[in-house]
């Protein structure tokens, strides 16, 4: 298996684990501070993550040098999570997921900019039709939806989170010093819990811990682990591999695992149309997978 198939793979799955914070996470949005989230599931993934670096590739002195590097990429991914919460309080969610799948776009620019990774016209090309292909399932194939598309102060708040989150992906490549994904995660785990702390403690002491309901806790245990704790050692093993527009891809099939997620914990789901727009990520993300040595 080549080092990109593995990059293909791991995206494949690190799509699939995001999904299910969209859904989790919906469910239990006003339950919790964003800072205060942010900054729990940051320390539950810096243990977790910190555990597997110790007893696997092990954690260096030589690793933390420069420790800044971890401080950008802690408070760019911070950044992402805390505007991602916020502007979801008053962005309805198709408007808020039809602004987080202009982060492929942007990422592509900024891996342009940072690490001059030229998007190829078939990449731009694959790129569009995923794009078209998650507005349709985000907007369930339905043309009212569209034409009321309209841009509010959550949907500008979590665009600001998006373009911290397209440039977070080349400035992995750009700052890692040859560090294994998982140690450079959790360098990057305890900055952001770091910055977390400074900016929210007002916040994270205020918060009634032990009043928080189980689904809070499940919630918060899964964006944690899966979501937060997998998914970062996922996309930092990506970046590694595959340049940062493929990497971000992958977001258009977070649509289509929601669907998903959405199906297994019993709650309505799209039919119909949506399908087609299911059909063309998969038509992208096979345009992607061809001819990747050329």
């Amino acid at each position: 298996m080549t080092p990109q198939t593995q990059g293909h793979l791991a995206m494949l799955l690190f799509s699939a684990l995001v999904a299910g914070s969209f859904s989790l996470g919906s469910m239990m949005a006003n339950d919790i501070a964003p800072i205060a989230l942010t900054a729990a599931r940051f320390a539950i993934a810096a243990v977790v993550i910190g555990a597997m670096a110790a007893v696997t590739t092990g954690i260096s002195r030589q690793s933390f040098a420069a420790p800044w590097r971890y401080l950008v990429l802690g408070g760019l991914f911070s950044a992402y999570f805390v505007l991602m919460f916020w502007g979801l309080k008053t962005a309805p969610p198709i408007s808020a997921a039809a602004v987080f799948t202009l982060t492929p776009i942007m990422t592509a620019g900024f891996g342009w900019m940072l690490l001059r990774q030229i998007t190829t016209p078939r990449i731009a090309f694959a790129l569009t039709v995923g794009a078209i292909g998650a507005m349709w399932v985000i907007f369930q194939a339905d043309w009212a939806r569209v034409s009321a598309f309209e841009i509010g102060r959550g949907e500008v708040i979590y665009f600001i989170g998006c373009v911290s989150h397209a440039l977070y992906v080349p400035m992995v490549r750009k700052l890692n010093r040859g560090e294994p994904a998982i140690v450079f995660t959790f360098g990057m785990l305890l900055a952001g819990f770091v910055i977390m702390v400074v900016a929210g403690w007002s916040e994270i002491v205020a918060t009634n811990w032990f009043a928080l309901s189980w689904l809070v806790w499940v919630t918060l245990f899964y964006l944690a682990i899966f979501a937060s704790a997998a998914t970062f050692v996922l996309l930092q093993f990506s970046v590694l591999r595959l340049p940062s527009a493929k990497v971000m891809a992958y977001s258009y099939l977070t649509p289509t695992w929601v669907i998903t997620w959405e199906f297994v914990l019993g709650h309505d789901v799209p039919k119909g149309l949506v399908l087609v727009g299911i059909a063309l990520t998969v038509v992208a993300l096979v345009m992607l997978l061809e001819n990747e040595e050329a």
